[in-house]
C-alpha cells in the first residue's frame, strides 16, 4: 500500500475574465461591496497553481464549486485552460460546480444568477452564458471521465484518490437557489457509493460546494437555504456509517466544526475560505490510510504573480479592497476630506445616502472612534469585575478597533479575544445584558434570529474567538 495520498483543495475561486470589466468604471462599486478580489482573481488562481506545480509530492487538486462568479463562458474558458495546465504538468484535477457556475437566461433552472454581464465604462452589457446542463460535459475530462460511479443527474461522481481512499465529489446545486442538496435519488446513489467503499475497505472522503455545518449557528438559522439542502439527512447518513469527514466551501469562512450525534458518532465539516479573499487559502490533506489519520493544513499566497503589493502583505493588500478594509483604510479621511471618504468607499457604503444626510453622517462617523472599549464594559455591566490593568486598557482602546479587529477575523477565522482579554470580557457582558433585554421586552425581531436554546452571548462567541476545534486552519484527525 502507498503510505499516504495528498492532494490541494481549493474552493471559491470566482474566477472572473478580464475581458469581462474596464477600469475604471461600475465594476470597482461591485468589487468594494464584496469580500473577494473579483479583479485580481486570474493572478490570485494562477499564484495557487503556481505553488501547487512546485510540489512534487502532492499529485492531485480539487475544487468544490463557485469556479467562476457569474457563469459566463469566457470566464469558463479561462477557468479550465488552468485546469489543463495543472494536467499537462501531471496532476489529476477533480472539480465540481456550484451556483455561481451557470446562468438561467430562460428561467428554466432556478439560480444565483439569470444572465452574466461586462462591465463597461458607465453600466453593463450582456455576454455568453454557461447554462447548468451544459457544465458536465465541459468538465466531464476533470473527474467523471476518470470516476468509479457517476450520478448523472446532479453530476456527482466518485474517485478513487490513492491506495484505501476515495473521494466522492457531490454536485449539491440541486434546483438552485432554494434547494442546494441531492434529492431521493443522489442521497441513495450516494449511501451506495459509501457502502461499497465500506466494502472494499477504503476510506470515504467527502466534499460538497454549500455547507453541512454552518460555521456560526446564527447563519443556518438566519438563512437555512444557505447550507446543503438535507444536511440533517446527510449528518445522520455520515454519522451511521463513519464517514468521518467532508470538505465544504461557499460560505467564504474558513472553518473546522466538529458535529456529534446523541449516540456519539461524530465527523468533521472542514469548510476552506474563498481563494479570492484578503486572506485566501488553500488545504493541502494528506491521507495516511494504513493508519487510518488525516492531517490537513492551511496555505496562504505569501506573492500574487504579477502585482506589485507596494511591500505590504497579501493580506493587508487586499483586505482594502472590499467591504471592511476598504472602510477601515479611509476612516482618516472622514476629519481631513469627508467627500473623499464617500469617493473611495462608494460601493462599500450607501455613499449617496450618506451624502443626503452629510452633516449628520460626518458627525456620527467622527464619533466613533472616539468610543473607548470602556463605554462597552460600563454597558455591559462588567466594569467592576475587571482588574486595575483591565480598566486601565480598556481606557485606552477604542471600541471601533475591536469590531474592526472581528471584523478582519469573520472570513480567516481563529478570532483572537479568547475569554481572558478585556475585549471579550466587555463585548460578552453587553450581548448578556442584551438576551436580558430582548427577553424582557419581547423583541420579536431579534427573538426569531437566536436559535432555539442559544442566547445572543453564544453567538457573539463565534466570532470573539475559536471556540470550535481550536485551530480553523489545521487539524489532525483519525479516519477509524
Amino acid at each position: 500500500m502507498k503510505p499516504n495520498t495528498a492532494f490541494y483543495l481549493l474552493t471559491d475561486t470566482h474566477y472572473v475574465s478580464k475581458q469581462n470589466w474596464v477600469e475604471p468604471g461600475p465594476f470597482t462599486q461591485r468589487e468594494r461591496g464584496d469580500q473577494i478580489a473579483l479583479k485580481l482573481s486570474p493572478e490570485i488562481l494562477d499564484s495557487f497553481i503556481e505553488k501547487i506545480l512546485a510540489d512534487p509530492e502532492t499529485d492531485t487538486v480539487i475544487f468544490t464549486g463557485d469556479n467562476v462568479n457569474s457563469g459566463d463562458r469566457q470566464s469558463h474558458i479561462e477557468f479550465r485552460e488552468r485546469l489543463e495546465k495543472l494536467t499537462a504538468a501531471g496532476k489529476k484535477v477533480y472539480v465540481t460546480a456550484a451556483t455561481h457556475d451557470y446562468c438561467s437566461p430562460n428561467g428554466e433552472d432556478e439560480c444565483f444568477q439569470h444572465d452574466a454581464v461586462r462591465y463597461t465604462e458607465t453600466g453593463t452589457e450582456p455576454i455568453p452564458v454557461m447554462l447548468r446542463s451544459e457544465l458536465f460535459d465541459y468538465y466531464y475530462d476533470y473527474g467523471p471521465k476518470q470516476a468509479l460511479s457517476v450520478h448523472r443527474e446532479s453530476g456527482s461522481y466518485v474517485v478513487r484518490l490513492g491506495d484505501g481512499v476515495r473521494l466522492c465529489m457531490i454536485c449539491d446545486n440541486g434546483n438552485g437557489r432554494s434547494h442546494c442538496g441531492l434529492f431521493e435519488d443522489g442521497l441513495a446513489w450516494l449511501k451506495a457509493q459509501i457502502a461499497d467503499s465500506k466494502t472494499a475497505g477504503d476510506y470515504m472522503l467527502l466534499a460538497v460546494h454549500h455547507p453541512v455545518i454552518a460555521p456560526w449557528e446564527v447563519f443556518r438559522h438566519m438563512v437555512e437555504y444557505e447550507v446543503y439542502g438535507g444536511y440533517k439527512e446527510l449528518s445522520k447518513l455520515m454519522c451511521d456509517e463513519g464517514v468521518r469527514v467532508v470538505f465544504t466551501g461557499h460560505t467564504h469562512v474558513q472553518n473546522i466544526r466538529k458535529y456529534t450525534d446523541d449516540a456519539g458518532n461524530w465527523f468533521l465539516d472542514i469548510s476552506t475560505i474563498a481563494a479570492v479573499n484578503a486572506a485566501g487559502k488553500m488545504r493541502r490533506v494528506v491521507v495516511d490510510a494504513e493508519n487510518g489519520l488525516c492531517d490537513v493544513k492551511s496555505i496562504a499566497l505569501d506573492c500574487i504573480t504579477g502585482v506589485d503589493t507596494k511591500g505590504e502583505s497579501v493580506f493587508e493588500y487586499l483586505y482594502k479592497i472590499n467591504f471592511f478594509g476598504r472602510v477601515q483604510s479611509c476612516m482618516p479621511l472622514v476629519k481631513t476630506d469627508f467627500d473623499a471618504f464617500l469617493r473611495e468607499t462608494d460601493g462599500a457604503l450607501p455613499a449617496d445616502k450618506l451624502r443626503a444626510h452629510k452633516t449628520l453622517s460626518k458627525c456620527a462617523l467622527s464619533l466613533l472612534p472616539k468610543i473607548r472599549l470602556s463605554r462597552a464594559a460600563k454597558l455591559g455591566k462588567v466594569w467592576k469585575n475587571l482588574s486595575p490593568q483591565q480598566k486601565q486598557e480598556a481606557k485606552e482602546k477604542k471600541l471601533l478597533d475591536t469590531a474592526f479587529e472581528i471584523c478582519r477575523h469573520i472570513y480567516p477565522g481563529n478570532a483572537p479575544f479568547t475569554p481572558d482579554t478585556v475585549e471579550y470580557i466587555a463585548l460578552h457582558g453587553v450581548a448578556q445584558r442584551l438576551d436580558k433585554l430582548v427577553q424582557k421586552f419581547k423583541i420579536e425581531q431579534v427573538q426569531k434570529l437566536i436559535p432555539p436554546g442559544s442566547s445572543l452571548a453564544e453567538i457573539a462567541d463565534d466570532f470573539l474567538y475559536n471556540n470550535r476545534t481550536g485551530d480553523d486552519d489545521s487539524i489532525r484527525f483519525s479516519l477509524k
